[in-house]
């Protein structure tokens, strides 16, 4: 079945990269000349979905209002013959898909996040494209997923190897391998302690999702150390059921929800920018001798 929906969760208060997200959603800093946001929703783009759920909350009317027509804007670049280019790009934004909203109104985690979406997804499956992860790749990493959702005809999950010490902070799984870069899941563990850890593999920032996960969401306790929902407790549910993939992805992910993410991304962004490109790679060789 084609996977034709997505949801990015962008709710997060983003504490770790205050005071940068004090006003400014995270969602909404810049990597060059776009917002993390956009290159999420182009990727889900490129990847054949047709449908976007944004969950917001408090103070982030602003992310609405970049998917939105600005038609004195756009009035003012459509009267300037050298500003065409500009133009097009500003009014495409409004195009790229179906985008809708909703408030995330509690930070409660991802689960509870997720839960949201519930009467927009309906009986269908659906991606979801963390609002901290950035990850750049000629081959969509949502799309990688679809894929795999396609060819076995259950969720999946992309993962990395990362060290252990972001295992931690992140999750680990139990795999087996399967066929190439895809492997079977059968356990997930959110936020180990270090005897907990069972692979160096985590999820990071894409999933697909079959309709079936909101009932095991709903049916999953709240952390008492936290007091999240986890949406990885559910997806485990799944894994252990035989019924999740995990795909080592091909692909670059940055951590949008840290300042070091945030620097490693534009730096990268701006090596490849067709405007910039060139001049920037000369900037960095320069100052590269004075380091």
């Amino acid at each position: 079945m084609k996977i034709k929906k997505a949801v990015i969760p962008a709710g997060g208060l983003g504490t770790r990269v205050l005071p940068a997200s004090k006003s400014v959603p995270k969602e909404m800093l810049n990597v060059v000349d776009k917002p993390v946001i956009q290159y999420l929703v182009e990727e889900a783009v490129a990847s054949g979905i047709e449908d976007i759920l944004i969950i917001t909350n408090r103070g982030k009317v602003v992310i609405e209002d970049h998917f939105d027509h600005s038609y004195e804007l756009e009035d003012k670049l459509r009267d300037n013959p050298s500003k065409k280019d500009i133009y097009d790009s500003i009014k495409d934004i409004a195009d790229l898909a179906n985008i809708s909203f909703i408030r995330q109104k509690e930070t409660k985690g991802l689960g509870h996040a997720i839960l949201r979406a519930k009467t927009f997804v309906g009986d269908d499956p659906f991606a979801v494209l963390y609002g901290d992860d950035l990850i750049f790749s000629d081959d969509p990493v949502t799309g990688q997923l679809c894929r795999a959702y396609e060819k076995y005809g259950c969720g999946s999950v992309a993962v990395k190897e990362v060290a252990p010490e972001w295992v931690m902070k992140y999750c680990t799984l139990d795999v087996t391998p399967l066929d190439g870069n895809v492997m079977r899941c059968h356990k997930i563990i959110e936020k180990p302690t270090a005897d907990q850890i069972i692979t160096n593999y985590a999820i990071l920032g894409r999933v697909v999702l079959p309709p079936t996960v909101f009932e095991m969401i709903e049916n999953t306790p709240y952390d008492e150390r936290t007091g999240e929902l986890y949406l990885s407790d559910a997806m485990s549910k799944l894994a252990e059921m035989g019924e999740l993939t995990a795909v080592d992805f091909v692909g670059k992910r940055y951590d949008m929800g840290a300042k070091f993410g945030i620097m490693e991304a534009n730096v990268e962004a701006a090596l490849n920018h067709p405007e910039i490109g060139a001049q920037f790679r000369e900037y960095i060789k320069e100052l590269a001798k004075t380091l």
